[in-house]
């Protein structure tokens, strides 16, 4: 099927979220898809912008991203139809379809007060997870109403209700922000809702991400203290007359049916409980809090996005059901058939059955500090049934990470499949991007990483959505660019980055999670400081920017974070300067000349969890005592030092296009600085790193580091790693997505595919015969005697897709192209993949490639966009140039060609461097053993891999 783009520019949007409409501030940013007779990125278009009642406002752009808005900044509410045609001189052109988007309330605007539960201040005794949710409460009266917009937010989790309907379909708002400087709200469309006469508004109010438990260790966020609500109701009348409804002290506050509710313990509802009118009502406490202003988020709701059926139900013998669900995904359950009156049914989820007994087990998720008791992992709802016939359970408090659910405590009440769903829960992206080929596993591998990636994209960028659930900045720096293939994550990018800048500490530090409930920047936890600032990790801050702008074109994303990215490099760099290793110490009592660019002075991560040491038999090799003191000391110079010189090269480049011409330069030289320090303390003259690791190999080819002279001999070495360790990788956290594009680019293909579709561990497809559905934390996330450890559904190592995307597929931005003007097709082929076929929705319009072998022919087919530009590479080198439209190529493959395809005539693929009270746990099995590995066992760091 061919992708040919219409007549007329189409797919109008703003850079805005939004639910059931868009919503913007002030000044949005337009954007469309150019027409068929497009000639370049650089057209002439014209716009037509009508707002509410005024006249038709015209106006001329050139390009068609993220156009400025043209005329004065929008007020509140005010409702906006454009259209846009290109602008010609010999003709006139067709204008698009209308796109409608409106205003959000703005804040300065807003003259609701912030109303609080009356019983809250009594409710902050309850330990977090313990704590119901609260319902306020109002009346109002109304004539006939044509149109009623409600604006809405809260500090906790909240829903809104008119009249006993739900507003909107966002699911957890208002969203997970640092909370002490951004909060979004949201707009709903409620005009089917109010009705002439009295009429009834409700806000359900819980704990969510602003008071509610955060992390491994579950411990309280420290956004505030007591939660509140803001809602203002705009009504227009059909006699043209308004009336605005807003949160004041006429409200009223009462318990409800939720009497506990945390995103992560999760949530127990009594049916039994007494109608709203039935509940005793008390005043709300008004203007009781602080809260930043008021925003409108870039980025898409969190929905209910698909619904799974429970494909098995087992009974066991202590009377529990286990539903499976087929999949690890976000979400909850709905159940249908909740019993007669009185009858409690107790759930629990998790990722995995015991393989012994088929019971539910979660110890895998238990987290401990020296010292400490376990932190028991839970996820435990319970619901009390009335009796009502219809009544349906569905816990819109929590969110859980799971694929199993085990029903208990129902007595005699029947429980079948078809009354159990699975409801899969998570920020609604627009998929950009799709990939098939003839390997069936590959296609396997596809579909568990983005899955594994759709359950960590729960409002923001998680590490897994069971035991953490919160956004480490290495985590998303990794996967981010394998997100932009699979999903548009601009606004979604864009909203998480807001929360890192909320939260660098004073000294330019970066969080090594954001939003950061724990609020770190205050310096309140000695341990959390002495491990924050890892290269890797706060690079993000640089990293992922500079891939919005190489994606999606905007510069804008450069501005918004340009102060944050110069605080966290003239950081590290002064760390650079200022400390030095015990190592280097040892050897020398003065720093070398060199040492003032070697960043090892203060804490990383390293290359975290690089697979274990196996034994010839391939049995994993333990750590033994003390050595995780070790790792806590050991010199990670040539990571840090890498990063370094990685982000600096990066600010340097951000620094030009920003016009800030003294400071690119500037930090263009202490790149060159930063890349001789690393080339003289961690490279020799033959081409091996001092580290001698398959990461260290990585890092210096896909950075750049590593001269043009040595490059050969230091992807050999690589290559020799590789197969000393039976060809399996021995890459870890940070550099396991660059290995196989490494290998491909420079020379090592065939190897690249072996270890690709190696099937021992450690290897993705060993995963997948082990029963993953998502991508796990630890290579042996499920071991050989179908033990679990760690996450089952940890998106980073995942990233390895991407290069299914950019060789296999062979689709990817040309080096110096921007929103993909310009883009390479240069399949990889073996004979494992005979076929490959993919699409990619880029800013542009959609590109399109499919390649296929037959008799020694390699056939390739690739879809241009309008505005774009593409060069075919065959195995052999050589190149050729199409435009837009489509165009079909075929060439003899010649023996060997497939090294020859990936060789170093090739250039490397592009990337971000330019180069210049409530613990049940029926179901815990006691006998079954805990996991420990070498990550859980280090000190102060033990749970997981890293502190929460």
């Amino acid at each position: 099927m061919t992708h040919k783009a219409p007549d007329t520019p189409y797919e109008l949007a703003i850079d805005c979220g939004g639910d059931r409409f868009p919503v913007s501030g002030s000044r949005p940013r337009l954007s469309w898809k150019p027409p068929r007779t497009a000639a370049g990125p650089d057209d002439a278009y014209e716009l037509q912008i009508h707002i509410d009642g005024q006249p038709v406002r015209s106006a001329l752009t050139v390009g068609h991203l993220l156009i400025d808005w043209p005329l004065s900044p929008l007020r509140s509410g005010e409702r906006v139809r454009w259209r846009v045609r290109p602008r010609t001189i010999s003709a006139a052109s067709t204008w698009s379809v209308w796109h409608a988007f409106e205003a959000g309330l703005l804040d300065a605007d807003w003259t609701a007060s912030w109303i609080t539960p009356a019983d809250d201040p009594q409710t902050t005794l309850l330990a977090p997870g313990t704590r119901p949710t609260r319902t306020l409460r109002a009346s109002f009266s109304t004539s006939e109403v044509v149109r009623a917009r409600l604006y809405s937010t809260a500090l906790g989790v909240y829903e809104a209700f008119v009249n006993g309907e739900r507003a909107g379909t966002t699911e957890l708002a208002p969203g997970s922000t640092s909370y002490d400087k951004t909060l979004y709200a949201q707009a709903a469309d409620v005009t089917s809702s109010v009705r002439p006469g009295t009429n009834t508004l409700e806000i359900v109010l819980s704990d969510g991400w602003y008071r509610g438990q955060v992390g491994a260790f579950r411990k309280p966020a420290a956004w505030g203290e007591l939660l509140a609500a803001r809602l203002e109701l705009h009504l227009e009348h059909a006699d043209g007359t308004r009336q605005i409804v807003r949160t004041d002290e006429h409200w009223t506050s009462s318990t409800g049916p939720v009497t506990r509710a945390d995103l992560m313990d999760g949530q127990v509802t009594d049916f039994r409980a007494p109608a709203a009118a039935g509940r005793e009502q008390r005043p709300v406490l008004v203007d009781a809090v602080t809260a930043p202003p008021i925003g409108w988020s870039p980025a898409p709701p969190v929905r209910r996005i698909e619904d799974l059926p429970c494909i098995s139900l087992t009974r066991l013998q202590d009377g529990a059901w286990i539903a499976d669900f087929g999949q690890n995904a976000s979400g909850w359950i709905i159940l249908t058939d909740l019993g007669p009156a009185g009858t409690r049914t107790v759930i629990d989820y998790g990722e995995h059955l015991d393989p012994l007994t088929g019971d539910l087990t979660t110890t895998h998720l238990d987290c401990q500090r020296p010292g400490d008791p376990v932190t028991v992992f839970v996820q435990h709802d319970e619901v009390i049934s009335s009796g009502t016939a219809g009544e349906t359970f569905e816990p819109r408090h929590t969110v859980h990470g799971f694929r199993y659910a085990r029903l208990l405590e129902r007595g005699d009440a029947p429980l079948d499949t078809s009354s159990l769903t699975m409801r899969v829960v998570h920020t609604d992206l627009r998929p950009i991007g799709t990939f098939a080929c003839g390997n069936e596993d590959l296609n396997r591998l596809y579909d568990v990483a983005r899955w594994s990636f759709r359950g960590n994209a729960v409002d923001v960028p998680t590490d897994c959505p069971t035991r953490e659930r919160i956004g480490w900045t290495g985590d998303y720096q990794v996967f981010a660019p394998t997100a932009t293939r699979l999903y548009d994550i601009h606004g979604f990018s864009r909203k998480w980055l807001r929360s890192v800048c909320d939260d660098q500490l004073d000294d330019g530090r970066i969080a090594n999670f954001s939003p950061d409930g724990r609020r770190i920047k205050l310096r309140t936890d000695q341990r959390l400081d002495s491990m924050t600032g890892s290269a890797g990790w706060g690079d993000a801050i640089v990293l992922v920017p500079w891939l919005l702008y190489e994606t999606y074109g905007d510069r804008q994303v450069l501005i918004e974070n340009w102060e944050a990215m110069v605080r966290w490099v003239e950081w590290a760099h002064a760390v650079a300067r200022t400390a030095r290793h015990p190592s280097r110490v040892a050897r020398s009592a003065e720093p070398l000349p060199h040492e003032e660019f070697i960043w090892d002075g203060s804490f990383h991560w390293g290359e975290w969890c690089e697979p274990k040491p196996r034994a010839e038999d391939g049995s994993v090799i333990e750590a033994a005592p003390g050595e995780p003191e070790a790792w806590m000391k050991t010199d990670k110079g040539e990571v840090g030092t890498a990063f370094l010189f990685r982000s600096t090269a990066t600010l340097a480049a951000v620094a030009g296009l920003l016009g800030h011409h003294d400071e690119a330069a500037r930090y263009s030289r202490l790149a060159e600085r930063i890349k001789d320090a690393w080339r003289t303390e961690f490279l020799d003259e033959t081409g091996r790193t001092t580290v001698d690791t398959q990461a260290s190999y990585v890092r210096a080819l896909a950075n750049g580091l590593a001269p043009e002279k040595l490059r050969n001999a230091a992807a050999a070495r690589l290559a020799d790693l590789i197969r000393e360790a039976g060809t399996h990788l021995g890459t870890g956290f940070l550099s396991t997505a660059d290995l196989l594009p490494v290998l491909a680019d420079t020379g090592h293909a065939d190897l690249a595919y072996e270890v690709l579709l190696q099937r021992t561990s450690p290897s993705w497809l060993g995963m997948l015969d082990r029963g993953a559905t998502t991508i796990w934390e630890d290579w042996d996330g499920i071991d050989d005697n179908g033990d679990a450890h760690e996450s089952l559904n940890h998106y980073s190592k995942g990233a390895v897709i991407n290069f299914l995307h950019t060789h296999t597929l062979g689709l990817r931005q040309a080096e110096g192209s921007v929103a993909w003007e310009r883009f390479v097709v240069a399949p990889a082929p073996h004979p494992s993949v005979g076929w490959a076929r993919g699409t990619f929705d880029s800013p542009g319009g959609t590109i399109r490639v499919e390649w296929h072998t037959k008799a020694g022919q390699l056939e390739i087919t690739v879809d241009v966009p309008p505005t774009s530009t593409a060069t075919i590479v065959f195995p052999d080198g050589e190149e050729l140039a199409v435009g837009p439209g489509r165009s079909h190529s075929s060439r003899q493959q010649a023996a060997g060609s497939r090294q020859q395809a990936a060789g170093s005539r090739r250039k490397p693929p592009h990337r971000a461097v330019p180069m210049t009270e409530h613990r049940r746990t029926p179901f815990r099995n006691p006998a079954r053993p805990r996991s420990r590995d070498r990550c859980r066992s280090l000190p102060s760091v033990t749970g997981s891999c890293r502190p929460r």
